[in-house]
């Protein structure tokens, strides 16, 4: 027996941390990089909903059946912060789509990008934030279970009244896309257990890498759009992802939850799944539509990192006071 495969997982394994502490800056790069050279990512256009496919089943592998039993063991605050979620971010869609009289198909995808479940970032962001893991972990598995049935119902709502929405289609690529690979995903992880644990501790890697490549792909493909309305698409993914992240805190607080929890919740409202937001739109509206989803994906890898270390120093600094 050779130490070849040993060494190889060691190599792979410090790529998957590497990636993983530059998450944000792989996700500019590639941002720049399809921008500057959209030939580089645009082979990927058609293959979008496989690659987020890839993510979502990364998740499920890294969900127990335990997970979904902390569901169970605090149904308020999962309830609280989903509903938190599944009625902040859309209504704040549409108040930054109207206030910054956005063309409908950067609206459309405003819209897509709220009614969105939680994305697997703010279980990282809230374990950097000092926040309840657990119930961040809980609030993205119940959200993305629901979401095949609340986010074709949001969008036709909200975005109804601009462009035709089919809520089936919407609910059928939801399920293709986000829940059958995450089911996938859970049934292997603990069907297998520890048997794959070098396979899972990879899993990130993979990820990030997919995810690079469909932020890539959509700024590549709308190049040109974004420089005539690029500073409005920016200016409303900012107000989105702040003000969701703002108010998901202060209701919390008002609602008089544990801090540890109202980090989590905030977290959770603020962070969407933005690769759903970019498949859903390219698939069912149009690449513009995608590109506030691409967008998202590299701002909130910036606001969630500079608000948990700010939580974490205030954490730090209270304890010696």
């Amino acid at each position: 027996m050779t130490n070849e495969p040993i060494g190889l997982w060691r190599i792979i394994w410090k790529f998957t941390k590497f990636s993983e502490n530059y998450f944000a800056v792989l996700v500019v790069l590639g941002s720049i990089a399809g921008f500057l050279h959209p030939p580089i990512f645009s082979w990927a256009m058609p293959y979008i909903s496989l690659f987020l496919g890839i993510i979502m089943f990364g998740m499920g592998m890294t969900l127990k059946v335990s997970d979904f039993e902390a569901i169970l063991e605090r149904p308020i605050d999962v309830v609280f912060g989903t509903l938190l979620q599944f009625t902040l971010m859309p209504i704040l869609a549409l108040v930054v789509s109207y206030l910054l009289s956005l063309p409908p198909e950067i609206a459309i995808g405003v819209i897509l990008l709220g009614a969105c479940p939680g994305g697997t970032a703010s279980n990282v962001i809230t374990y950097l934030a000092k926040g309840d893991v657990a119930l961040s972990v809980a609030i993205t598995s119940f959200s993305t279970l629901i979401a095949p049935l609340l986010t074709p119902l949001i969008v036709l709502w909200s975005a109804g009244h601009w462009i035709n929405v089919s809520t089936i289609s919407i609910f059928v690529s939801i399920v293709q896309i986000v829940a059958i690979p995450v089911f996938m995903g859970i049934f292997i992880n603990n069907l297998l257990g520890k048997k794959i644990d070098h396979i899972r501790q990879i899993l990130p890697l993979i990820s990030v890498f997919a995810i690079v490549i469909i932020v890539g792909a959509i700024i590549g493909a709308n190049a040109e759009k974004i420089v005539f309305s690029g500073i409005v698409v920016i200016l409303a993914v900012i107000i989105h992802n702040i003000l969701g992240l703002l108010l998901g805190y202060t209701i919390s607080k008002m609602a008089k939850i544990d801090e540890k929890k109202v980090r989590a919740i905030s977290i959770e409202v603020g962070v969407q799944n933005s690769g759903l937001a970019v498949a859903l739109a390219t698939i069912h509206f149009s690449p513009l539509a995608a590109v506030p989803g691409a967008l998202f994906s590299v701002w909130h890898n910036i606001t969630g990192p500079i608000l948990a270390n700010y939580w974490s120093k205030k954490d730090k600094k209270d304890k010696y006071v």
